[in-house]
């Protein structure tokens, strides 16, 4: 029996070894399966901050721009001066005679559009 006895435990021993590797790397695996997700989702968390930061600067850079266009000064103003020489010149040559009362009418209503 001390033979018998022997294998016995010899093969009871590579039995639990076995089952021993073999728990402990089910379990290596699925802790680096749990690593490898946290570390895809923090990845995934990163990308949405940066794109969030991204338009969140787009959005700014659009507010600002809008405020530039609302605060630039109107050029209608030059026109307007301009505008003003036309009619006074206009006048004046119809106040000299230069135009008729027709010409004149048509020339001011043409440069008020």
């Amino acid at each position: 029996m001390g033979r018998g006895g022997l294998v016995r435990a010899a093969a009871t021993t590579a039995v639990v070894a076995g089952t021993a590797t073999a728990v402990s790397g089910g379990i290596r695996g699925r802790q680096e399966a749990s690593q490898q997700q946290a570390a895809e989702a923090q990845a995934y968390e990163q990308q949405q901050q940066q794109a969030q930061m991204q338009y969140a600067a787009q959005q700014a850079v659009a507010a600002q721009q809008a405020q530039q266009a609302a605060a630039a000064p109107a050029p209608a103003a030059a026109p307007s001066n301009d505008m003003m020489a036309q009619l006074q010149n206009l006048a004046s040559m119809h106040s000299q005679g230069i135009l008729s009362d027709e010409e004149f009418a048509a020339a001011k209503a043409k440069l008020l559009g």
